[in-house]
């Protein structure tokens, strides 16, 4: 028998003439009985909808003769997204369901976009519904009384976490659940939180990953009853089309980058058939190539285009979103910034530029288009050099067998939990053992020993060993047992700095006339000086002046321009993605030609098996090139650039080793190059064991500077855990000063204190993360059960000349650089 809330649900379900699908009717059922959990739906199945009216349901239970009157109900449910950006479509379409049933709600917002008004509103008086991120959340956790403003909340749902779990914004969340389940609904301000809110439900919702019970376990923290914990699957299969667009000419000897814009005008009569088309580019780069490309061949498209990339003006960005609603685009030109969960229903076709670098990426950003119940999404995939092709084949055979990447969650993340401490204290304070109790039901934490948590508490309050001398790192008083920021400065300026997402120093870019367009990394504009033309939010821009960390700058007539850089992480293939790609290309090996893309890379393979050798999936092949350069050695992995840099390095110091040499090190997604001047005795290594996985951490570290390489990790984590205040709003702090800041910090802990938690923590990110020390040992492990296939080659094979041309992209400007491989190219087709 149905309730009350149910009905209605059922009704309003009828009117919208809309199906309740199986996995919405199991959701509501496990959110009614008091569960807690995970769902995992396909983009545009209507998973909000699953949550948000079970939601509902619930409450027109608690309410059901006077569920539309008006009550001051408090917070009831806190939703927390990764994206500012999906806060606004999910605010109408929760808004639009209560207008329906006769709520009197007003769902809010609280965001880094928040005005300050309405966040002043919302202290006051909280909506029963909140939409909000993982900093805002530790915002609300850094103000007075925060347990009374939270005393009725029932229920807080994480969208999106497959894309919050292994980051530092996901240890965010977890610490924040923590704290929120510790909250009692009748807690009053100066009570001590320690009984644990059993009635707070906790739900996620996640897209297909490999590894969602672990999501869920994450999610939800060590200390949930097991049997109260749902995972439920949605039963809809969501139907996605992927074509590849294939060059009219394969060129044999391929480089990264050489196709891509050349591929314009059939990337157009995509666009040109489509009704709203989004071209994803993997960086704001090479997005602003692309739009200036397009407009530059296609003029008519002024107008009807448009950009969307983080360092865009939030109103620029919101302009687009809505005209991208209203239908009046016909394309946009796109990162990551539309990745996630925005609906727009006339976007009917997604086109990937380059290696989406791995399956589940791919999956969300080709769900942008047919973004509805029973759609199909239509994607295509543009390469950017002819052997990327092979990812295409490897992207549909992924998918076709389910294949999908695991998000690891980061473990004892001190930066974070040192932060959150700080917040703690800043609200109403905290108790330690108290807070233990309950950071330790965190996933991330679980191992989290006393020592380590007391070690943190003494940073916070005396310093620790070294900074005791110093103010400014004596943050947290203890009065009475209770740990408490009483300094209004430190406070202020906590809260300023709180988050985990670090970046570089950006200044504003501003029209002189008035009018933002964005921000661009200091590091760019010192390169340029007044009176230079850049390219920048789809403009051809003249720079006038910078002053006060602002660049301003008036709109050029010059078509030429360079294109601004960023320093974000290069995206790097996933180890399934790749495992994938290692099986088409042992199909290639054993002749099988079933997929388009491979057939049209037969010249390309077949010059590869003349010249040299394609590798079955039992062999791992080295090539040999003497040159005028020197001796080369060429080695094929196909396990992503990130890996190969540390092997390279690795079997450059073991084959230095057995003789004395100088290498330089060139790689790519697919292999990597040692080159010296003198012959390299790579029989006599192998003999001795070169991909051995004895002393891997030691050589590793030898091998590479991993003092340079752990100091650059923690600058990051100098910034999370507030050791370095960055500056004021508009006024920060230069980066070059916090370099230093950050460095002379690392070099006195480094001397002075060398088991501190921050020091430590910045060595073992160096080797998870960069260098990402799990994929190399298993990699080592794979190839040591390999035959070894040694080939000497005359010239530059299809596989060796991508790796050759990014050793010479260093060393030369574009133009050359295609003057130089033109002539090479000439030179190894005769």
């Amino acid at each position: 028998m149905s309730t009350k809330g149910q009905q209605v649900i059922r009704n309003w379900y009828k009117q919208k003439k809309w199906k309740q699908f199986t996995f919405q009717q199991e959701m509501e059922a496990a959110y009614l009985a008091g569960q807690s959990g995970l769902l995992n739906a396909p983009t545009g199945s209507g998973k909000t909808f699953a949550l948000f009216l079970p939601f509902l349901a619930g409450y027109i239970n608690e309410h059901p003769k006077d569920y539309q009157t008006r009550k001051n109900n408090g917070l009831l449910l806190l939703w927390i997204t990764p994206l500012r950006a999906l806060t606004n479509d999910i605010r109408k379409a929760m808004q639009s369901v209560c207008d329906d049933l006769g709520l009197p709600w007003t769902i809010g917002t609280r965001t880094g976009d928040t005005s300050t008004a309405e966040r002043n509103a919302l202290r006051k008086k909280l909506p029963e519904v909140l939409l909000t991120t993982p900093e805002s959340l530790h915002l609300m956790l850094a103000q007075k009384d925060y347990p009374k403003t939270l005393q009725h909340l029932q229920v807080v749902v994480v969208d999106e976490w497959h894309e919050l779990l292994g980051s530092k914004r996901g240890v965010q969340v977890e610490l924040g659940l923590s704290r929120l389940k510790s909250l009692t609904p009748t807690l009053s301000s100066g009570e001590r939180a320690e009984n644990v809110n059993r009635q707070l439900r906790i739900w996620g919702i996640s897209a297909t990953i490999g590894n969602l019970e672990q999501a869920a376990a994450v999610l939800l923290g060590n200390d949930f009853p097991k049997e109260n914990v749902r995972l439920i699957r949605s039963d809809i299969e969501k139907k996605i089309t992927i074509e590849s667009v294939i060059p009219h000419q394969i060129e044999r000897y391929s480089w990264s980058g050489h196709l891509g814009v050349k591929l314009l005008p059939q990337v157009m009569e995509i666009v040109s058939k489509s009704n709203t088309t989004l071209l994803f580019c993997n960086t704001r780069a090479h997005a602003e190539i692309w739009y200036h490309a397009i407009l530059d061949k296609y003029p008519e498209y002024a107008g009807i285009m448009a950009m969307h990339h983080g360092s865009l003006d939030n109103d620029l960005r919101k302009w687009v979103e809505n005209a991208l609603h209203s239908e009046m685009l016909k394309l946009v030109v796109c990162t990551s910034s539309l990745d996630l969960g925005v609906d727009f229903r006339p976007v009917d076709t997604v086109i990937q530029i380059g290696s989406p670098k791995g399956v589940a990426r791919f999956m969300q950003r080709a769900g942008r288009s047919g973004h509805h119940p029973g759609a199909t999404s239509k994607a295509y995939f543009v390469p950017t050099h002819s052997l990327e092709l092979m990812e295409g084949a490897a992207l549909k055979e992924a998918m076709l067998a389910g294949i999908y990447e695991s998000r690891d969650p980061v473990l004892l993340a001190f930066d974070v939990l040192m932060q959150y401490l700080v917040t703690l204290a800043v609200s109403d304070g905290f108790y330690a053992d108290a807070v233990f109790r309950q950071v330790k039901t965190a996933y991330a934490y679980a191992d989290l020993s006393r020592e380590e948590f007391g070690s943190l508490l003494d940073f916070i309050v005396y310093g620790g060993k070294t900074l005791s001398q110093y103010d400014e790192f004596l943050k947290v008083e203890i009065e009475e047992g209770l740990y408490k920021v009483n300094n209004r400065r430190v406070a202020m300026r906590h809260r300023m700095s709180m988050g985990t997402i670090t970046s570089e120093v950006s200044l504003r870019v501003k029209w002189l006339s008035g009018g933002s367009l964005g921000t661009i990394e200091e590091n760019f504009i010192s390169k340029i000086k007044p009176g230079d033309n850049f390219w920048f939010a789809g403009r051809s821009l003249e720079l006038i002046k910078v002053k006060d960390m602002t660049a301003f700058v008036k709109k050029s007539a010059s078509k030429k321009g360079i294109i601004p850089s960023w320093m974000g992480q290069r995206m790097q293939l996933s180890s399934q993605y790749c495992a994938v790609i290692r099986q088409k290309l042992d199909e290639v090996a054993h002749g099988l030609e079933k997929d388009i893309e491979i057939k049209a890379l037969k010249p390309l393979f077949d010059l590869q098996a003349k010249e040299s050798c394609l590798p079955q999936k039992h062999q791992f092949l080295i090539e040999e090139l003497e040159s005028r350069e020197g001796h080369h050695l060429f080695f094929y992995p196909f396990e992503g650039r990130q890996v190969h840099e540390g092997m390279a390095s690795l079997l450059a110091y073991r084959l230095a080793l057995i003789k004395s040499a100088t290498f330089s090190i060139a790689m790519n997604d697919y292999g990597f190059e040692l080159l010296t001047d003198d012959f390299i005795p790579i029989k006599e290594a192998l003999e001795e064991d070169l991909f051995s996985q004895e002393n891997l951490l030691n050589d590793i570290q030898q091998s590479l500077n991993a003092t340079e390489m752990a100091k650059r990790r923690f600058r990051d984590i100098a910034h999370i855990a507030g050791l370095v205040f960055t500056g004021y709003p508009g006024q920060p702090i230069k980066n070059k000063h916090l370099q230093a800041s950050t460095s002379l910090l690392f070099e006195v802990f480094s001397e002075y204190e060398p088991d501190n938690l921050l020091v430590q923590q910045a060595y073992n990110e160096a080797l998870a993360y960069q260098l990402e020390e799990f994929r190399l040992r298993a990699a080592l492990q794979r190839i040591s059960t390999q035959e070894i296939v040694i080939k000497t080659i005359k010239r530059p094979t299809p596989f060796a000349f991508p790796i050759l041309v990014d050793r010479l992209r260093e060393k030369m400007t574009m133009e050359s650089l295609e003057e130089r491989v033109a002539k090479m190219t000439v030179q190894y087709e005769k």
